[in-house]
Parts: structure tokens; sequence; C-alpha cells
């Protein structure tokens, strides 16, 4: 029994809109994660200091292992990885937005910088608004291959 790696077999399957949205969010959090293991690089594990209250600042230093899984999984086309994905993406710009906040009223035109606020928010609302579509692209294949459970696709022979 040959096994496909990261995936590929069952992304191969999706509609091409899916594996561009798959390969964006994969993209995206892999920039996240870089981010992040940047930060933690120059600033060592209080490199979010300043950053709003212990738990905000625990959050941000544990997406450097949480943007890598969502990578991950959403390479392996895992629907988890998908769900994962919205979930860390809204407490990430929720966090984002509640630290900058006050910044944010003393000066919006920090809002227009291409690295910061604006580009997390705008990950964060496309990941957010194809989280449910992708979804539905990963179990509508599923489907259609006659996997409906778990345990049913433990006995499907394998595919050529």
């Amino acid at each position: 029994m040959r096994r496909r790696g990261w995936g590929r077999g069952r992304w191969r399957a999706r509609p091409r809109w899916a594996r561009w949205v798959g390969a964006a969010f994969v993209i995206g959090f892999l920039e996240g994660t870089g981010a992040h293991l940047l930060d933690l690089a120059r600033g060592g594990i209080h490199a979010y200091a300043g950053f709003g209250p212990a738990p905000l600042q625990a959050f941000f230093v544990a997406l450097v292992a949480l943007d890598p899984l969502a990578a991950v999984l959403v390479a392996r086309a895992r629907p988890l990885g998908v769900r994962l994905a919205a979930g860390v993406m809204t407490l990430d710009v929720l966090a984002n937005w509640s630290v900058n906040w006050p910044r944010l009223q003393r000066n919006p035109g920090m809002l227009l910088q291409p690295v910061g606020l604006l580009p997390i928010t705008l990950f964060g609302l496309f990941v957010v608004g194809c989280a449910l579509p992708l979804l539905r692209s990963l179990r509508d294949t599923d489907a259609v291959r006659g996997v409906t459970r778990r345990s049913d696709a433990a006995v499907l022979p394998p595919q050529r």
C-alpha cells in the first residue's frame, strides 16, 4: 500500500478554488509562524511583554506552535486544520485589535501600514470567511468517495 504524502491525493480531488484557498491558508500560517519565530528570536520568551495581559502574551507565544499546526493540517486536507485555522485567526485578530486599540485611537493611520494590524485583519477575515465553504468541499468530496465516517475511511481500499 503506497501512502500519499501531505494530502496531495486528497487535494487533487478538490475543486480548483478549494486548492487555491488551502494554499493561501498554508502560506499565510507559515508566514505567521516565521513572524512569531522572528519575534521570539529577537526578544526571547518575553518578546510580547508589552502586549497586554499575560494571557494575551501567552497566546502570542503559543502561535509559534498553533500556526504551523494549522498549516500542516490544512496542507494534509484535514477538516480539523480548517477549524483550527478559523479559531486561531479569530483569536489572533481579536487579540491584536485589543492590544492595538489605544494606539489606533491616537493614530488611525497605523491601520494603513503594510505590516501589522491590516494584513492580520484581512487574512483573518479571509480565513473565517472561507472556512465553511472549504469544510464543505472537504466533506463533499469525501462523501463522493463514500467516506462518511472516520471508521469507513479505515476499511476503504487504497485508490490508484
